[in-house]
């Protein structure tokens, strides 16, 4: 791993210290089956977790071959319209996609990074990058971003890898969620309207709930 002498050390964190947060992220990451909220969670819990700056969650549309943002805590809109993100285009997230943790010391310094000058602009020094995996296939990548030049050592790297796996579970099981409702939803409107779904929506929230779970044990 490539050091600096005047690299800022992540504030060190005892196993108990890593063990409380896991467990904190983990309660955090399955409170919600919404996508939408289980994406926000993870990065903020990410960003709180490991003291970084910010964090940036991005999903592969392998038809493009691009990774959209799907989340992000604290980038600014200017960083983020930067442009897109793409595997052919960004070494780093393409070597963090075959399942390899990458560690960037100084991002402005780093050809392999695609967008230097947007983050001279932003501030960015060190990034952390790990795969989002979903039984062994890499689905996206998880970011973190610190301010100022950090070192990220073996237990840091370990760390946000447990972090991201929590992360892609949690995500199928938000997409599954989202998928079955949908079809639940066309189903129910099919036999008795949308109106009865409209009129009836915690009654329909339960019975959805129950035919996701019975579906994910089957």
């Amino acid at each position: 791993m490539t050091t600096d002498d005047n690299a800022h050390q992540l504030p060190r964190r005892s196993h108990r210290d890593y063990y409380t947060a896991l467990h904190q992220a983990a309660l955090t990451f399955t409170s919600s089956l919404e996508l939408d909220q289980v994406l926000q969670s993870i990065v903020t819990s990410t960003t709180e977790a490991m003291q970084v700056d910010a964090c940036a969650l991005r999903l592969l549309d392998r038809k493009s071959g691009l990774l959209h943002l799907s989340c992000v805590h604290g980038l600014s809109g200017n960083y983020l319209a930067k442009g897109p993100v793409s595997l052919t285009q960004s070494a780093i997230d393409s070597d963090t996609m075959r399942g390899t943790p990458v560690y960037v010391p100084d991002v402005r310094s780093d050809a392999r990074f695609q967008y230097q000058d947007a983050a001279r602009q932003e501030g960015l020094v060190s990034v952390l990058c790990v795969p989002l995996e979903v039984r062994g296939e890499a689905v996206g990548v998880i970011r973190v971003y610190t301010k100022q030049q950090t070192v990220f050592d073996e237990d840091d790297i370990q760390f946000l890898t447990v972090l991201a796996s929590l992360a892609a579970l949690s995500i199928e099981n938000a997409r599954l969620y989202e998928n079955v409702r949908t079809s639940f939803d066309g189903i129910m409107g099919a036999l008795w309207g949308q109106e009865y779904i409209d009129e009836q929506p915690a009654e329909v929230s339960t019975i959805r709930t129950q035919t996701v779970i019975q579906f994910r044990e089957s």
